[in-house]
């Protein structure tokens, strides 16, 4: 059974920082392309960043290029973003999620896996 669990997420002041762990049981996060997206509410699930499998090709939302960075620890099978510079647009509950491919990798629609999420406030 796939499992994620996405965890680091709290409260911080515009202009912090958080680092996001997706730790993942049942699936080699390293075969499939994996992704971080967020939801605010009223909002859709939107794309924020993804690695794709082995070559580890990144991609980026253009409203957090710059100041978020995705990786993956393959020996911990864990997924990272690390979140600069944070602004008050960014709160939301982000999630990790999985897709067999790297064709579509901000489309939350070809993603799959995910976990419960972990809430992101951003805030004065």
């Amino acid at each position: 059974q796939v499992q994620f669990v996405e965890s680091g997420g709290g409260l911080v002041q515009p202009g912090g920082s958080l680092t996001l762990s997706c730790t993942a049981s049942g699936l080699t996060l390293s075969s499939r392309a994996v992704g971080w997206f967020r939801q605010a509410p009223g909002n859709q699930r939107e794309g924020v960043a993804c690695i794709s499998s082995r070559a580890g090709t990144l991609v980026y939302a253009d409203s957090v290029k710059g100041r978020f960075s995705i990786s993956r620890n393959d020996s911990q099978n864990t997924l990272y973003l690390q979140m600069n510079n944070l602004r008050p647009e960014d709160t939301a509950v982000y999630y990790c999620g999985s897709a067999p491919g790297f064709y579509h990798p901000l489309d939350s629609s070809f993603f799959t896996n995910w976990g419960q999420g972990t809430q992101v406030t951003v805030s004065s």
